[in-house]
This record gives C-alpha cells, sequence and structure tokens, in this order.
C-alpha cells in the first residue's frame, strides 16, 4: 500500500468537464447506470461515529469502502467525518459530489466501478480547527482512525517524539489551535475527559511497526510534555482563560489517562492505490454520465487486520473480510517486510532503469529475479510459528505487481523512503545479520534509495520524488563524498540501525552496492549477486 498524498491538477473543475456539467451528488446518484453499483441505504438517515484524519485515496479505497459495506447492512451508526490536515484539495473535490466518489477496481482484464457514500462531510483543519476538535468531542463519535503517513508522525530519529518540530512546539503552546494529529488528539481526548465523555478508540492504518502502541507511546509523551507546559505556564492570558483553566485543571493526569483508558489497537492495511490521472478522471465521468472530479484506481485484493480492542464500539467489520484478531504483529510484519520492501526495491531499480511504473519494472527478468531473492532473505525474519503462508502470500504479490491496469508509478512509491526504510528493510537486515545470515539483497535496496536521491535533478527530473530529509541530504550531494562516506551520513541523518551492533556491517554492505550503482549502474550491482550473468 501506498498513500496518494498527489494534488488534484490546478485546473479549473469547468476546464476538466468534457463530458457533461452535472456532477456525482446525490441528486444525480439515482440516473447513473447499472455499470456502477451505488450506496444501498438512505444516506440521510447516517450517523457520523467515525473521525478519519488523512483523507486520501488510501483511505477511501479502502477503509471507507469497508465502512460503506456495513452501512449497507443497517449500521447506520458508522458515517465518517473526513479530515485532511494540511491541503483542501479532497474537500473542495468531494463537498460538491456531497462527499460521494466513485472506487474502480481494476485488473488487467477487467474494471468495476463502485459509488462509496460512507463520508459524510469533509473539514480541512488549517482552515478550522475548532470544527475538527468539535468533531472529535462529538459523543458520537466513538472510533478516530488514521492514515496521515509515516512522516505526519514527528517522530525523532530515536523513534520518540520529535520535540523540536514546529508544529509540536506550536501545538504545546497553542493546544486549542493545534496542527498535527498528537494535538487533535490529545485536546479533544482531554475535552472529553472533562465532559465526562467516554474516549474514542484510536486506530492507526498507517505503516508503521506495532503501529497502535507507537501512536499511543507517542501521544502519551506529547500528553505528559503539554501537561508540564500547562503546569508551570505563567501565562498571563492562560490564567484568565476559562478553557484553559480546565485544560489546565484536567491535564495534570492526562498524559496516564492516555496511557490507561484509551484503546489504541494495531492494524495491518493492504491495498495498492495509485494516484488518479487526469485520464481516469475523464474516463470514469465518460462512464458515469456525470463529473466525478476525484475517483480512485486501485486493485481487486483487499486487506485488513486488526486487533479487536474496542471499547466504545465498532462496525462489524469481519462480515466484510476484515480479519480481527489479538495480535496484528505476525501479519504486519509479513506485510511491511514482503510489500512493502519488494514495493520500495522495485520503486529505486525501477527508477534507476527507467521505468516509470511497477508492472513495467516487475516485467524486467533482473528486477523479477531480485525480488525473489530479497523475499528470500526477509522470510526468515519473519515469525515461524504464527501460522503465515509465506509462499502464497508473495505468490499474490507477483500477481498483483504484474497488474497492467494500475500504472502504480515507482516515483510515487519513492517518496519518504528515509521513514520507510527502517521497518521496510533496516529492520530485516538487522535480524539477518544477528542470526548469521548475510544481507546482500536487502542492502542493496538502502544503496538504491540513495542513489536514487543523487540521481535527482541529473538522470532523474529535480523533485521527481520527495523526501522528509531532502534539504539535508542534497547539502552532502555537494560534499563529494565517497560511496562509504555517504552511506555513512546517510545512515547519521536517517538514524538507520542507531545503536544496533549490525550498524558498521550494514554500512559496509550499502557502501559497496553504492559504489557499483555509481560506476556501473543496476546492471553492475546485480552482477554482484549473479543477476543476470547467465
Amino acid at each position: 500500500m501506498e498513500t496518494d498524498v498527489t494534488p488534484l491538477p490546478a485546473t479549473p473543475p469547468d476546464d476538466r468537464r468534457t463530458m457533461t456539467n452535472r456532477r456525482l451528488s446525490n441528486s444525480t446518484l439515482q440516473a447513473l447506470p447499472a455499470l456502477a453499483a451505488i450506496p444501498g441505504y438512505d444516506r440521510d438517515q447516517i450517523v457520523p461515529g467515525i473521525v478519519h484524519l488523512g483523507v486520501g485515496a488510501f483511505h477511501r479505497a479502502h477503509q471507507a469502502a469497508y465502512v460503506d459495506d456495513c452501512l449497507a447492512t443497517g449500521e447506520t451508526d458508522w458515517g465518517i467525518v473526513g479530515v485532511s490536515l494540511r491541503s483542501a484539495d479532497t474537500r473542495d473535490a468531494l463537498a460538491p459530489q456531497d462527499g460521494l466518489y466513485t472506487l474502480a477496481v481494476r485488473s488487467s482484464d477487467s474494471e468495476s466501478l463502485r459509488v462509496v457514500g460512507s463520508i459524510l462531510s469533509m473539514l480541512v483543519a488549517p482552515e478550522d480547527p475548532g470544527a475538527v476538535l468539535a468533531a472529535l468531542t462529538d459523543p458520537r463519535t466513538s472510533i478516530v482512525t488514521l492514515t496521515i503517513t509515516e512522516k505526519a508522525y514527528l517522530r525523532a530519529a530515536g523513534g520518540g517524539l520529535d520535540t523540536a518540530h514546529p508544529d509540536i512546539v506550536h501545538d504545546l503552546a497553542n493546544p486549542q489551535m493545534p496542527r498535527t494529529a498528537h494535538g487533535f488528539l490529545t485536546e479533544s481526548l482531554s475535552r472529553r475527559r472533562a465532559a465526562g465523555i467516554r474516549p474514542f478508540t484510536v486506530l492507526c492504518c498507517d505503516n508503521l511497526p506495532a503501529n497502535g502502541a507507537t501512536l499511543h507511546r507517542l501521544l502519551v509523551e506529547f500528553a505528559a510534555l503539554r501537561g508540564t507546559r500547562l503546569a508551570t505556564s505563567g501565562d498571563a492570558r492562560l490564567a484568565t482563560s476559562g478553557d484553559a483553566r480546565l485544560a489546565t485543571s484536567g491535564d495534570a493526569d492526562l498524559a496516564r489517562h492516555i496511557a490507561d483508558e484509551v484503546a489504541f489497537p494495531s492494524s495491518m492495511v493492504d491495498r495498492i492505490v495509485p494516484a488518479t490521472t487526469d485520464a481516469d478522471r475523464t474516463r470514469i465521468s465518460g462512464q458515469l454520465g456525470v463529473e466525478d472530479a476525484w475517483p480512485v484506481m486501485t486493485e481487486p485484493f483487499c486487506q485488513w487486520v486488526v486487533e479487536d480492542d474496542f471499547p466504545a464500539g465498532r462496525p462489524a467489520w469481519e462480515k466484510f473480510g476484515v480479519t480481527m484478531v489479538g495480535d496484528v504483529g505476525p501479519f504486519e510484519d509479513m506485510k511491511l517486510r514482503l510489500l512493502n520492501g519488494s514495493h520500495s526495491a522495485i520503486a529505486y531499480l525501477g527508477l534507476l532503469s527507467g521505468y516509470e511504473t511497477v508492472d513495467r519494472a516487475f516485467a524486467d527478468p533482473a528486477i523479477r529475479q531480485f525480488v525473489d531473492g530479497l523475499w528470500a532473505e526477509a522470510i526468515p525474519t519473519l515469525p515461524q510459528d504464527a501460522g503465515l503462508d509465506t509462499t502464497d502470500y508473495t505468490a499474490q504479490l507477483a500477481k498483483r505487481y504484474s497488474n497492467t491496469a494500475l500504472a502504480h508509478r515507482t516515483a510515487q512509491i519513492a517518496n519518504d523512503g528515509s521513514q520507510k526504510l527502517p521497518q521496510r528493510i533496516v529492520a530485516s537486515a538487522m535480524e539477518r545479520l544477528s542470526a548469521g545470515a548475510p544481507p546482500a539483497h536487502l542492502m542493496l535496496v538502502v544503496a538504491a534509495w540513495i542513489a536514487a536521491c543523487e540521481a535527482r535533478g541529473k538522470s532523474l527530473p529535480e523533485n521527481h520524488f520527495t523526501d522528509p530529509l531532502d534539504l539535508a541530504l542534497a547539502a552532502l550531494g555537494t560534499r563529494q563524498l565517497s560511496a562509504g562516506e555517504a552511506v555513512a551520513a546517510v545512515f547519521d541523518l536517517a538514524g538507520f540501525a542507531k545503536g544496533g551492533a549490525e550498524r558498521l556491517t550494514l554500512i559496509d554492505l550499502a557502501a559497496a552496492h553504492l559504489e557499483r550503482l555509481r560506476q556501473g549502474g543496476v546492471a553492475a550491482a546485480f552482477a554482484s549477486l549473479g543477476i543476470g550473468s547467465e
């Protein structure tokens, strides 16, 4: 899975309406052709019970579709209030459509269309943080879900909260006007507690290791910092503010409340969701006979594994294929290391080889052989007693990567490598080394990421993909470092294998690969692994 954060094009909406002047909406829903499935329930009867932070294409292809299934069976208490923490693009696209959008499920030889109606309203946090806090504090809100991408959790290199991040600093100083997920969740939990409203369940759906526990730890840390600040603040403005007095009196043990009384189940999500193109919009609108400003493209495969810990209630997701478990860890590890790890490998090696999409890169026999080798290294690091069928799982992955209809861009997957590679690649490599096995394929992925970063503005377009460390990475690029020096500097920047006994060995392996990539390209790196030499 890759979360789509690609913004809508700057083209004015009227200029995109090549098929019709009508828009997908409640008023046009019943007139849609039979080829598109529509919500089988009265949307006016749906009550908002879920607030989702980070409404992008992935959420709309995944969690929102599962909730839509539940609504169709009469579970009317689980409508979604969508919240964008950054851009207004999704709200601007969906608001004129009453929150409706088309989900196009595409395989190499077929496509099915479904209009999803589970998103009842959309809020944009920077425009009106008060409205977001009101939705989160609403007693009807029982679950808050998140797909905000790895970088939005604002972790420092050691894994704790990045307390120096400007948005964290702002939210600690301005709890009533938050910018971050941490600030919104903490303030709303504080308000609910003060009002005697039971806490909602926080369900993280991002690619973080033990994502529920990770978010829980970060939020407790944030709440403790906030409580300390409020307890020691001498700000006269705060002292005379009724809201601030309430927050201060309720925050003395807010961190303990969040630690002990708020549920943070972990989950594992999986569905490939490429960025929507203008051609997709035109094609879908043509089939519907009305304009859909932001349809979502996806694959037939869909998976969601969730730890069943919802004190405030939940939809009956298991009726529609969601796997409810006591421990999501083994499933998460398999997905992160086999799917996400190979996805990153295909992205960086594909970019360096001139491939724009996953299916084209995966069709290259050398890259295909490399992915098999990568899986062979990662599989032994997975729990051997959890009943995981890695043979079937990798066979499904190979089929999914070969889906020519998705056109999943390698540049989209390449974003945020410094945030993704620790759990997708580096963790597996460290475990292999500790078991006495070489992680040669795994460390080529790290080297390929560094080489792809170095190639931007040269063989790749400038800003072809982005990373939170781009400014620091660009500064490294001006120093003409050797491969070994460059890899060591990147490990320091990204915190790869920090404190691990295997760190120096991993640096040496990645440096050797980076030197081959610099001197002879991907073919030279593959040759060192015996790929493409026969």
